[in-house]
């Protein structure tokens, strides 16, 4: 059986409160048009998270978080636990993107600590890997996203109902450049049949695998389609409820 779908869009750093206006109408959209066959989740910044929350509560739209601590509580400024991301009803924390790899100097041991924070809570983990350009073009792609960062970012107890793997390759990251669907298809071959080596058939099958990189309107059905893609992970075009449903439309 497929794993089931996922549609879930990455706001980064953007949206003020005014903001859930394109939250509200995303739930019209989706009230008012076919049901798509994916789950749809929305990863504001901290500040609008619990708003968020309130207005999509008992919709179609589930609320996630972008990032988490690997402690519950304690002297972190600045920081923000899982705990306290459940606290006020998220479903989804999203862990390891590029961004964070990159600006932060996360490691795949961080991040899979993360992840494992995420699991105590009772939440699911959106585990991003994704290789750079230069990696790519050294022919690096599989060694960097599965060995370097899936495998050492996945937590042993994971579970389908614990964890979707994304992955992202950081030059297709809003540049409006993306692979060909021969080359996700690849990528996303090779994460789930290390999966499947890892977690055993039944299990490492059940992952959903969602891709993301300027993901759009317009390229989301054909690369929806691709083997073992099961959703997309999207960044600036989730900003507009309009756009996203766009993509959702992929799996009407």
């Amino acid at each position: 059986m497929a794993p089931r779908a996922l549609v879930a869009g990455n706001w980064k750093m953007n949206g003020v409160k005014s903001s859930v206006s394109e939250l509200k109408s995303l739930i019209d959209l989706l009230d008012n048009e076919a049901a798509p066959n994916c789950d749809v989740l929305l990863c504001p910044p901290a500040t609008l998270i619990g708003s968020f929350v309130e207005v999509a509560n008992g919709k179609a739209v589930n609320i996630g978080a972008q990032d988490c601590h690997v402690n519950v509580s304690g002297a972190h400024t600045g920081d923000i636990s899982a705990a306290m991301i459940r606290d006020i009803e998220a479903t989804h924390i999203i862990v390891g993107h590029s961004e964070r790899r990159a600006d932060h100097f996360e490691t795949s041991e961080l991040v899979r600590n993360k992840a494992e924070a995420v699991h105590k809570q009772g939440l699911a983990a959106i585990v991003c890997v994704g290789e750079t350009e230069a990696q790519r073009k050294a022919g690096d792609t599989i060694k960097v996203v599965v060995e370097d960062q899936l495998l050492k970012s996945l937590p042993e107890n994971a579970l389908p109902e614990n964890t979707i793997v994304a992955y992202e390759p950081v030059w297709a990251i809003g540049t409006g450049l993306t692979p060909t669907i021969e080359d996700v298809a690849e990528v996303h071959k090779s994460i789930r049949s290390a999966l499947v080596e890892r977690f055993g058939n039944e299990v490492g099958n059940g992952f959903a695998i969602l891709y993301g990189g300027s993901v759009k309107p317009g390229n989301a059905k054909e690369l929806m389609s691709a083997d073992n893609v099961n959703g997309a992970l999207v960044g600036g075009a989730s900003l507009k409820a309009v756009d996203f449903n766009g993509i959702i439309d992929a799996y009407r």
